[in-house]
């Protein structure tokens, strides 16, 4: 092809496909890396339960469909056996809570939600990196897909931090989370001594958090007390929202790029 013709080739590409964003793309970390561990089994809910009144109605499945012309904000799958998990047909019930404590963590999952829908995930039931329906946002906030929401204080929001940049991919699609969290700290008498940290966000490989010093539970966590280790929750009371390739492992180095 002539220089000419390239160059008008690449100038009709969308600005996507013109730009290296420096970002690892291709397969998940679970697939490449030794020392992690799934929370899903492929087959129920085991290891899970449901934090808060009201019924339980997350459901495994082999599959997850958003239909926009119909329903979109709607979610829906076929119950039974399956690596996916969805909040249920109407996307509101109770928040999904891990059997299994953790402390300093990586945490890599990944979601898909509906037009307009909500979740969210707390490291230790307690501190929340938000998911959310952001898909061409222009100005993001600590509520936005990626933000680190804000602690409630004498009924007004308090702290906070948007993400980096709006990483959200379009509403129906799989998205990925790998977080890097640092527990807090606590002496031998029980005082806690340092706050909880996000260390590092990934949102679908871009770089959103880093170095997010938590002074406290943000909002609408778990009834239980900062600790060394706690579970993780998934917010399942805000609109459907489905989760799969749910792993973790202890926190390691972070390796810059």
């Amino acid at each position: 092809m002539r220089p000419a013709l390239v160059l008008l080739f690449l100038s009709c590409l969308p600005l996507a496909a013109q730009v290296n964003d420096g970002e690892p793309h291709g397969d998940p970390p679970f697939l490449l890396e030794e020392g992690w561990q799934p929370l899903l089994n492929g087959r129920d809910l085991s290891g899970w339960h449901g934090d808060g009144k009201g019924r339980n109605e997350w459901f495994t499945t082999r599959g997850v469909r958003w239909e926009p012309s119909l329903s979109p904000t709607r979610l829906s799958g076929v119950s039974g056996p399956g690596d996916r998990i969805l909040n249920g047909p109407a996307g509101r019930t109770v928040n999904l809570v891990t059997g299994q404590k953790t402390g300093d963590t990586e945490l890599y999952l990944e979601f898909l939600v509906s037009k307009g829908s909500n979740s969210g995930v707390y490291l230790h039931g307690l501190y929340e990196v938000q998911v959310f329906d952001s898909w061409g946002a222009d100005h993001v906030k600590y509520s936005d897909c990626g933000g680190i929401y804000h602690r409630w204080i004498n009924n007004q929001g308090v702290g906070g931090s948007a993400p980096r940049v709006n990483a959200s991919r379009r509403p129906g699609e799989w998205q990925s989370f790998q977080i890097w969290f640092r527990a807090p700290r606590f002496d031998a008498s029980g005082r806690k001594i340092e706050n909880a940290r996000f260390l590092r966000v990934l949102h679908n490989g871009l770089l959103v958090q880093e170095d997010v010093e938590v002074e406290g539970p943000t909002r609408a966590h778990m009834d239980l007390p900062e600790a060394p280790a706690n579970p993780i929750m998934l917010q399942g009371d805000h609109g459907p929202v489905a989760y799969r390739n749910i792993y973790i492992r202890p926190l390691r180095p972070i390796l810059h790029r």
